[in-house]
């Protein structure tokens, strides 16, 4: 039950990412070591690269250094050993690298901008402004060279020539509410209070909906300017529509309490911070992952205390499958944020996923107590002993987190389906069947709901003509899932139209063509309509690809006595 971080919606920007000239450069090709040092040079190059492709970018970093060392005019060698060090986080290392990149004549645009966010850093804002002025005028860095010059002339103690260096960012549509934004930062961190307030409102009325950064920025503008009715009403206008979210918790107890916030972006080296975060979260947002990780490492080398690009980062090396890496950056996010339990929840998440499942569990029984009210990790909990078809578990589990929640809702027929599975598989209908149709009283055009309900009616015989429609209906809503189209092929061979569920179920099977129990149907369905050998074949592929062993005997005698007891 993960929560989104969404940034900023940027209007769908057009944003060419053009990815790091020379990032995926040619081999280094021969080098002037001598003979016996160029075997060592290729094999810590090949390991580099090797690792580089599992994902394991710390060994990568450290094996690509260790060639570059070997054969340290390779341009291309520095450039992928300055990419992979950029994206390990290891900043330091790769500014050493991006200075001789440039001073060989072998840069790219990244390394630039690692010097400009360096110079930054340091509070060298006009060495920063050098740097950027660099830049390409096209792909993303049309954009950042404009955000980062605005804050290096913010720095400088310039709002003025800030705001004019964001220009170019007001003359396209869809960069205006990035423009917006950045205006509103820098004018409320000069103290132009009011014009801060009108950027904010033109950034929320371009908007279809307030995201959670905009909320808290302009937020923290209303309770420093006194403004208290103003910062709650934006508060409550964002929890009708995320009424689950808990991380308004602390601007609300502040509200009551009357105290006053910071500034969320304090320096010139925040507002840098902010522009990065943004451009990697709309990033995330296009599927652009790995110049994302790379903008949001820089963010965090400039911010290192920023829960939501910590939140941004983890969640990219999550969809690498570096799960291990992202936990850690999930650790270094401080206890007190507001951010502490969803990140407690995707830290088990992770953990599950590297096969570290009791531990898994023990932290979210701890959060459970922890939070005797909140039904979250309980439910966590339950999703996943179910995944691993500890089913009664699983059912307890579920059972505890119903109980926390005062009235089931809408919001909750995910919970209501997952525990009806859990039910189902534990030999429970009844409770099962109940929990189903709750879920579908919330959500009647639920597809996963009107599958496993219309499924589960067809293989008790139950029902046979509502549960073809039900089935009808999520075959309509998604007609690719391979799934519910085996639903409706098989609720077709069970009402003995063995024609159309052939049909139906020879498309399941192209679509999920790994699935035992959908070959099995297919083999059933072909014998019916006199395709023996076509039948034997899909029972045959059935065993073939691990099946439940309570279904092997009933395949295997198939295969020896067709259906029927003969051919």
């Amino acid at each position: 039950m993960r929560n989104g971080f969404p940034y900023l919606g940027l209007r769908r920007a057009a944003l060419s990412v053009a990815l790091l000239a020379g990032a995926c450069a040619a081999d280094p090709g021969p080098s002037s070591q001598p003979a016996d040092h160029r075997a060592t040079l290729s094999g810590a190059y090949l390991a580099g690269r090797h690792a580089q492709a599992e994902r394991d970018m710390g060994r990568a970093a450290d094996l690509l250094g260790a060639a570059l060392k070997m054969d340290p005019g390779s341009h291309g060698l520095m450039r992928r050993t300055f990419t992979v060090l950029l994206a390990e986080g290891r900043m330091d290392e790769a500014v050493v690298l991006a200075r001789r990149l440039i001073a060989g004549d072998g840069n790219t645009s990244f390394s630039r901008l690692a010097l400009a966010v360096e110079r930054i850093r340091a509070g060298r804002f006009d060495e920063a402004l050098k740097h950027l002025e660099a830049l390409p005028d096209d792909g993303i860095m049309s954009y950042l060279a404009p955000l980062l010059g605005a804050w290096a002339e913010a720095g400088l103690g310039d709002s003025a020539a800030a705001l004019e260096a964001l220009d170019p960012l007001s003359e396209k549509k869809g960069t205006r509410a990035l423009y917006d934004l950045h205006a509103a930062l820098i004018q409320d961190r000069a103290g132009n209070i009011q014009a801060a307030e009108e950027s904010y409102r033109r950034v929320a009325d371009s908007q279809t909906g307030l995201t959670l950064r905009l909320v808290q920025l302009l937020g923290s503008l209303y309770e420093r300017s006194r403004k208290p009715e103003e910062a709650r009403s934006l508060y409550d206008e964002y929890l009708t529509t995320q009424p689950r979210s808990n991380l308004l918790d602390e601007a609300l107890a502040r509200l009551d309490s009357g105290a006053e916030p910071g500034p969320e972006v304090a320096t010139a080296i925040d507002g840098a911070a902010e522009a990065l975060f943004g451009m990697a979260g709309s990033l995330r947002q296009q599927n652009a992952r790995e110049t994302a990780l790379l903008l949001g490492r820089m963010a965090l080398y400039l911010k290192p205390d920023f829960p939501m690009e910590q939140i941004l980062l983890a969640d990219l090396l999550e969809a690498d499958n570096r799960l291990e890496s992202a936990n850690r950056v999930y650790k270094a996010i401080n206890p007190e944020s507001p951010y502490a339990w969803t990140v407690r929840l995707r830290i088990a998440s992770n953990l599950d996923r590297l096969d570290q499942t009791e531990e898994a569990l023990t932290r979210l029984a701890a959060m459970a107590s922890d939070q005797p009210d909140q039904a979250e990790a309980l439910i966590n909990m339950g999703d996943i002993l179910r995944g691993h078809e500890r089913f009664e578990e699983a059912v307890q589990a579920y059972d505890r987190a119903v109980a926390r929640i005062p009235k089931l809702e809408k919001r909750h027929w995910r919970l209501l389906y997952s525990r009806g599975i859990a039910l189902e598989r534990s030999k429970k209908w009844a409770r099962a069947e109940a929990d189903f149709l709750k879920a579908l009283e919330f959500e009647p055009d639920q597809p996963f709901v009107l599958n496993y309900l219309g499924y589960s009616w067809v293989e008790k015989g139950m029902h046979l003509e509502r549960a073809r429609e039900m089935i009808k209906t999520a075959v309509k809503l998604r007609p690719n899932d391979g799934y519910i189209v085996d639903s409706l092929g098989w609720v077709l061979y069970q009402g003995g139209q063995f024609e159309a569920a052939a049909r139906e179920l020879e498309r399941a099977v192209e679509l999920r063509p790994e699935d035992p129990i959908i070959n099995d149907h297919l083999g059933d369905a072909l014998w019916r309509v006199g395709r023996l050998q076509e039948a034997r074949f899909q029972w045959r592929r059935a065993l073939g690809l691990d099946p439940e062993p309570d279904t092997v005997p009933a395949i295997e005698k198939k295969l020896k006595q067709g259906l029927g007891g003969g051919d």
